[in-house]
């Protein structure tokens, strides 16, 4: 006989390779669809055995026919009686593609009347009742070709009577078998799913893994049709359990951060035969790790098609980088039809393969890591596997041979500095202070000592590692770094450091919480090392808070864009009758509240008031006044809190202007940027003396005398 199965499109090589493997000869005919042959045993063997086929089909006959005349006599001579009982169900399904009969119901039509009035003569019989066994025929016009098919399946190969539930987002079953069959996987190395949902992938590899064939536990309609043994079914199932490997030992795991979808992923293995031999844990992709060597990682994330926001997609997307290079050994296969994937995760992947996930149509992503050596045992990684400084051809990730001297270079750097600031610091009663700000110009990092601890960010500089790598590299410097200069691993805290806009500039990077408080110039702060870009003290505007201090006294101060208070705290220490803080964010205002707390500071004349700096000047008028004032904008803002973006080029003048209006007869204005193309014109501010002070407010621990520029400010005549 003339078989076909179907599969989707992408899959037809695959559904060829298993057709071969079971002893049938195949070719792909068109799309979707693989031809062979067989006897009556290879209809329910492949209905048995196939993983990736959507069906398999008897072909009964394929003729060309340009009108209902030529298609009615054809089909009328193909022999149906072969096939279809007296009393049968057949219903006649249909579809046309580039061909002059384009009505699908009018070929439906023809093809059902021609097969009655075959079936009436070859039966003998005056009519036929259609209630027996179920033969549904297909008849599809392709380039004017018609061919007329028998399904031998049923409900789709898909079914295999496992997924007793559908979860969110399900990946179809024989999609599932096809990627991992496009893979490396072999049953003998582990494989993870971070994203498993109902568990699909994992359970199909198991069942791939165990030579359990997935038709194993159902019925095919054509195992109904008196016209066919029905005994072959029953042979190809003891074939089947024969084969399998029950007790074959795998690795699976499955995570996701959904506990209902992870007991669902227990119960479909539990009805796929598969009991506890499948691990599925809940937990968050951000969270993934394995202590396994030369695995494959499969998933089918979000697509920001049916759940979850573009946003957050692509944010785990630009998170996969820094997660999968953990798993250094690994190769890792991402199914998603999200079109810019490669550029966010930074690197383009070994191969491609476009599939479809039901109608979305998606890319197939694989990024291969090393091969297994010939030795390679499946278990856990081992001591010398994580010692070992040789490199790895790692999927995502890795060092370049270029790293190991870079970390020599810049821990050489990072214990000179130390060395040379180590007695001025403490002569200054200063114990947070800056070592490193760029020195090595293939190194652009800044590091900071906050009293034991090391703060290390980096600067957004052009380089041609890829994300995961990068991330490799950055934790190097740092390792090197805590190393020279004997401070543990806890206590060092790494940041990316890249151009902030509008509400991103304090944007929580993480919800590690590491807080502490440390000590400047007699105050306390407190500081965050870990959840912030910054960490709440600006090291560099150390000697202008001074300054701010040293005028305070009996004055009434005003602190613009106030961040977490800094300046606030040195002017009520320096005795200021009324201090008040202005900020958008109430995360930072009750940060500055919590400055002044520990420094035990606290009275009716310190406001904290929650606005934007222009709305805040716009909103008070000439009867209030201040003595001293502190503005030290962004150099853009575009909150979503105020009525429109800042600029600091564009809106300075403005700024400067709602200010001075503002402050007292003699008032002094501290004005800071670190926007380094800023140009300032004075003339902007009459009545005012405006003097830059850059080079005297820049701490002698900062290398670059360009961290920031700042003015002093004074009112000279309020008319």
């Amino acid at each position: 006989m003339n078989l076909i199965a179907t599969s989707t499109v992408g899959l037809e090589a695959v559904v060829a390779r298993e057709l071969e493997a079971l002893g049938y000869p195949a070719r792909i005919v068109s799309v979707g669809r693989i031809a062979f042959e067989g006897d009556q045993a290879a209809i329910f063997r492949a209905n048995t055995w196939l993983r990736c086929a959507d069906r398999v089909l008897i072909e009964v006959g394929s003729f060309q026919a340009t009108d209902f005349g030529e298609l009615f006599d054809r089909t009328n001579a193909l022999p149906w009686d072969q096939w279809i009982a007296s009393d049968a169900e057949f219903p006649v399904r249909g579809r046309s593609v580039k061909s002059k009969l384009s009505s699908v119901p009018a070929c439906q039509k023809i093809c059902k009347k021609a097969i009655v009035e075959k079936l009436r003569k070859a039966h003998n019989v005056a009519t036929l009742p259609e209630t027996g066994a179920r033969c549904v025929v297909e008849v599809s016009m392709l380039n004017d070709v018609a061919t007329l098919t028998l399904d031998t399946t049923g409900p789709g190969l898909n079914k295999r009577g496992y997924r007793q539930k559908v979860g969110k987002a399900p990946l179809k079953e024989t999609l599932a078998a096809g990627l991992v069959q496009l893979s490396f996987w072999k049953p003998d190395r582990p494989l993870v799913d971070p994203f498993c949902g109902g568990g699909t992938i994992g359970i199909e590899a198991a069942l791939i893994g165990r030579n359990m064939a997935p038709g194993m536990n159902r019925t095919f309609i054509a195992g109904d049709w008196p016209t066919i043994d029905s005994s072959l079914a029953g042979r190809a199932c003891e074939e089947a359990k024969d084969l399998a490997r029950f007790d074959r030992p795998l690795e699976i795991i499955g995570y996701d951060i959904d506990p209902e979808q992870t007991q669902l992923a227990r119960d479909h293995a539990h009805h796929a035969g598969l009991g506890a031999s499948l691990k599925f844990r809940t937990q968050a992709f951000a969270d993934l790790d394995c202590g396994l060597e030369y695995g494959c990682m499969f998933c089918n994330p979000p697509y920001a098609e049916r759940i979850g926001e573009k946003f957050d997609v692509e944010e785990i997307y630009r998170s996969m980088p820094d997660v999968l290079r953990r798993l250094k050994t690994w190769s890792h296969y991402i199914l998603t039809s999200y079109p810019r994937f490669e550029a966010i995760v930074g690197q383009p992947a070994n191969r491609r393969r476009k599939l479809y996930n039901g109608p979305i149509e998606c890319t197939y992503f694989q990024f291969h890591g090393p091969r297994p050596p010939r030795d390679y045992s499946p278990g856990e990684i081992s001591d010398d596997a994580k010692s070992s400084s040789q490199p790895i051809s790692q999927a995502f990730g890795g060092l370049d041979d270029r790293a190991e001297p870079q970390a020599e270079m810049f821990a050489n750097r990072l214990a000179k500095q130390a060395r040379h600031l180590r007695k001025w610091p403490a002569k200054r009663g200063i114990t947070c202070y800056r070592l490193y700000d760029r020195d090595i110009p293939e190194i652009p990092l800044a590091v900071d000592l906050y009293e034991g601890r090391l703060h290390i960010a980096e600067y957004d500089r052009p380089h041609n590692r890829t994300p995961g790598q990068h991330v490799d590299w950055l934790e190097k410097m740092a390792s090197a770094a805590g190393e020279r200069l004997e401070i543990p691993p806890d206590k060092i805290f790494l940041k990316t450091r890249r151009r902030q806009r509008g509400a991103n500039q304090y944007e929580r990077m993480s919800e590690g919480g590491s807080r502490a408080t440390v000590s400047e110039g007699g105050c306390k702060f407190l500081v965050n090392l870990s959840d912030y870009i910054d960490t709440g003290l600006f090291l560099d505007h150390r000697i202008t808070r001074g300054m701010v201090r040293d005028e305070a006294a009996g004055k009434r101060m005003l602190n613009l864009f106030a961040y977490t208070g800094a300046f606030s705290v040195y002017a009520a220490d320096g005795g200021a009758v009324g201090v008040t803080t202005v900020d958008l964010s109430n995360t930072y205002l009750d940060w500055a509240r919590a400055n002044f707390r520990v420094n035990e500071i606290g009275g009716e004349h310190y406001r904290f008031v929650r606005s934007g700096a222009m709305e805040f000047l716009r909103d008070h008028g000439p009867g209030d006044f201040y003595d001293l004032a502190v503005v030290d904008p962004p150099t853009f803002s575009n909150s979503k809190s105020t009525e429109g973006d800042f600029d600091i080029q564009r809106d300075y003048a403005e700024l400067l202007g709602g200010l001075v209006r503002l402050m007292s007869p003699g008032g002094v204005i501290y004005f800071s940027t670190n926007f380094k193309r800023f140009k300032f014109d004075q003339s902007v501010l009459a009545g005012c003396t405006c003097r830059e002070i850059s080079k005297q407010t820049i701490p002698e621990d900062f290398r670059n005398k360009r961290i920031h520029r700042c003015w002093r400010i004074v009112v000279d005549d309020k008319s």
